[in-house]
């Protein structure tokens, strides 16, 4: 009997390797071109290794091949995540070897092409990408204490079959011998499950979709057994962190563009940048409470304030698919295979790189601009941003923000940093602020990592500049956001349409356009939105409020269900405009028009009888030193 259940599991494996094997080869066929398959084969085989008869990719072929920066140190977890999406659709094969195929299974679902073969499949990866970053440890054991070669030293002794997962796109995939066990990976200690028989499975929509396509549910099933349950895992802190940092450095990538010139600019001081930018992201999972990010917050927090993080990453792994040592107007030349230069790693062209921002201002820099990007579509800010406005250079007034931006006819980022009040007022000035604000507030928010009492908030504006005198502006494509001390973004709601009020009494996002004139038995404070963000008359101190039970013009956070309020100094304010070209031509045109109109009226002349002139004018009460206030009718 015994022998009976030997047999029956081999035969799972055997289904299990040729289901993963015909996978690979419709990613092939129809997730690529044939051209890109030719460069896909000469990357990978110019720089892999020889074992047995397998060729493979080491971690630090995969790690300079991508120019994963050394300084940030997230070559190990890549590598991580590279093997285990190289098993998929099957989790308890991971982690696997890098060989053709699981290396063209890794391009695919990094790149998001499954979608031609996976038509179930939902273009977001976050739960393929959280199980391959996660560790199963309760020790929460890191990516950083693993050998790189454990994985190759367990199988030094067998013999496995190589497969051309190419070719058999190129020609004719070739068949598999029958009754040929397959070898089967091992994975860590750490992989291994734990006793959750008793649990229900959670099963993986992406993977869902491919069994499906080859009609083989019932085998991804039983392989989901074996596979340890994704609430059980847990992405080690110090992880996640490198991460976000490599996140961060990619966001701006192009396909054919080397992240190497990117990595150059990573000197002590941007790292620290860096990390200080990654940290408020990261502390937006709580990590104070947990030992690491579990997937209930990961599957929360990504989709509601980091829906674009993983973009990055696309870019990076299209890299596969040019290969400079293919000579292609030799092969035009001539029906032969063209000839292979030296299996050094290959480079896409040096090139300048264009400048992602006309310049930094005191809050928005690079790190900030990628972090923005994590939650807008980087299209719409890297080498789209002007400077309208800086607060450093233009002077604290809303009378330099008029003029500064209301000529701006498109979408603007809104930021303003500042230091935290104390719960007590201090001095003159900040007692005169909380005198116009409600008596009664919120406690502050939390700070986590942050010890010097800074705070970023921001707005992402979708419409010119006005002033509001009785309704405000904006549309349903408004954000309001918190970049730090903790990374979180507010919605725009439609109960209320208060996005954005411009007025002498300050700038307000989620407040609603103050009244011409107190109503007797109304309070005389300034009315604050239930998630707002206000500036005072004087951009000297500001105010941002957060009530969990929403019904205002933002939606409150889909991550934190606290209420807080945190008033702060202003330190710095930046508007920068979305745009490119034509938009500022707008603006200059503009700008030209007024300046055209007052000098139109500087140069009207008065008449020729300049006493009967001043005689009308004293009428009128528009001259003189009589104190009048104009004429009676009566």
């Amino acid at each position: 009997m015994g022998q009976g259940h030997s047999d029956e599991r081999v035969a799972r494996n055997v289904s299990t390797e040729k289901l993963s094997h015909e996978l690979a080869l419709r990613f092939a066929k129809k997730c690529f071109t044939p051209l890109e398959i030719t460069h896909f084969k000469d990357v990978f085989r110019s720089l892999a290794d020889e074992q047995d008869g397998m060729q493979y990719w080491k971690e630090e072929t995969l790690c300079r091949f991508l120019v994963i920066p050394d300084a940030l140190g997230p070559g190990p977890l890549i590598y991580q995540m590279a093997t285990y999406l190289g098993a998929f659709p099957f989790p308890s094969l991971a982690p696997s070897i890098l060989t053709i195929e699981a290396m063209l299974k890794v391009v695919v679902i990094m790149t998001e092409r499954y979608g031609t073969v996976l038509k179930r499949g939902r273009a977001d990866r976050n739960k393929l990408l959280f199980r391959s970053l996660a560790v199963f440890d309760r020790r929460m054991s890191s990516v950083y204490e693993k050998p790189s070669q454990e994985l190759l030293e367990s199988v030094r002794d067998e013999k496995l079959e190589k497969v051309d997962t190419s070719d058999a796109v190129l020609e004719e995939a070739r068949s598999q011998a029958a009754g040929e066990e397959p070898h089967t990976a091992t994975g860590f200690a750490i992989d291994k499950p734990s006793n959750d028989e008793d649990e229900e499975e959670d099963d993986d929509e992406l993977a869902l979709a491919a069994l499906d396509s080859l009609d083989a549910i019932e085998v991804f099933k039983y392989d989901q057994r074996a596979d340890t349950k994704i609430h059980h895992a847990q992405i080690p802190v110090d992880n996640f962190r490198r991460l976000l940092m490599l996140l961060l450095v990619i966001a701006p990538l192009d396909s054919q563009e080397s992240l190497s010139k990117h990595a150059e600019r990573l000197t002590p001081k941007r790292i620290e940048s860096l990390r200080q930018v990654a940290d408020s992201i990261l502390w937006s999972f709580t990590p104070e409470q947990n030992a690491g990010i579990f997937y209930q917050s990961f599957n929360r927090i990504i989709p509601a304030t980091l829906p674009y993080m993983f973009d990055g990453l696309n870019p990076l792994f299209e890299h596969f698919l040019f290969s400079k040592n293919i000579d292609l107007s030799k092969r035009k030349r001539s029906s032969a295979p063209a000839q292979m230069t030296s299996p050094a790693i290959p480079q896409v062209p040096d090139a300048p790189l264009e400048r992602l921002l006309p310049r930094e201002g005191d809050i928005l820099n690079l790190d900030i601009l990628s972090q923005l990007s994590f939650f807008i579509k980087g299209t719409n800010l890297f080498r789209r941003l002007r400077p309208l406005y800086l607060g450093g250079d233009a002077g604290f007034s809303l009378g330099s923000i008029e003029q500064k931006v209301f000529n701006w006819r498109a979408p603007s980022i809104f930021l303003v940093s500042g230091t935290r009040l104390p719960p007590t007022p201090k001095g003159t000035r900040e007692r005169s602020f909380a005198d116009t604000l409600p008596p009664t507030r919120f406690p502050s928010g939390p700070m986590g990592n942050n010890t010097n009492g800074k705070v970023i908030f921001g707005a992402y504006i979708d419409v010119p500049w006005a002033h509001t005198y009785k309704e405000a502006i904006g549309g349903s494509e408004m954000l309001l956001f918190q970049l730090s001390p903790l990374h979180d973004v507010f919605r725009a709601s439609t109960l209320s349409k208060d996005y954005l009020t411009f007025t002498k009494t300050g700038v307000g996002l989620g407040c609603p356009p103050p009244r011409s004139k107190n109503i007797s038995g109304l309070s005389s404070h300034t009315a604050l939105g239930p998630v707002s963000l206000m500036l005072d008359s004087s951009l000297e101190f500001g105010v941002f409020t957060h009530d969990s039970t929403g019904g205002g013009s933002f939606h409150p956070s889909a991550t934190r269900s606290s209420d807080w309020q945190d008033r702060f100094e202003i330190d710095s304010l930046e508007i920068w405009g979305c745009g490119g070209d034509e938009e500022a031509e707008r603006q200059r045109a503009a700008w030209a028009f007024e300046e055209r109109e007052a000098e139109a009226r500087r140069s009207v002349k008065m008449g020729k009888d300049i006493e009967a002139d001043r005689a009308l004018l004293e009428m009128a009460g528009l001259v003189g030193g009589h104190g009048n206030s104009g004429g009676s009718m009566g």
